[in-house]
């Protein structure tokens, strides 16, 4: 059973959105699929056959949410101890150069925004490293060191 971490906005945020499908996106596709059984010949019925897409879609959202907000574990930021955790916020140092990551689970990863997932190679690398540790990252030119500098 794989487990998601997400931090507390993620999971409000994912848990308004299946709110929203089951009340109202569902109902929604329902009037539409009641609508096109109107037109007669489902066989050669358009509108029938993307609602019934749109329902697929919908419903298919809605079990990987539920999946999702079940196997959930919401992140706490800061903590752990002096230690690289899910939640943390690590900067580092690369050939002389300073970067600032978030380690955050796969589903908010984000490179622009500096998130960095849990399951990314940098990710993996510098889970459970504490300060002075080196991370080591293998990358297709080659391994790249990373040195812990600060871990909030």
């Amino acid at each position: 059973m794989k487990q998601y971490y997400l931090s507390l906005e993620r999971h409000k945020e994912l848990k308004a959105e299946l709110d929203t499908l089951k009340k109202e996106k569902r109902i929604e596709v329902a009037e539409h699929l009641k609508r096109a059984k109107e037109y007669g010949d489902l066989s050669e019925n358009s509108e029938y056959a993307e609602a019934r897409e749109e329902q697929s879609r919908i419903e298919g959202r809605i079990f990987e949410l539920e999946d999702l907000m079940k196997h959930a574990t919401i992140i706490k930021k800061g903590g752990g101890g002096g230690v690289v955790q899910v939640g943390s916020t690590v900067t580092v140092k690369k050939n002389g150069s300073i970067f600032t990551y978030a380690i955050v689970g796969s589903s908010e990863s984000n490179p622009e925004e500096k998130k960095v997932s849990n399951e990314s190679p940098i990710g993996r690398a510098l889970l459970g490293k504490k300060v002075g540790d080196k991370a080591n990252v293998q990358a297709p030119s080659g391994v790249i060191v990373y040195t812990i500098t600060k871990i909030e």
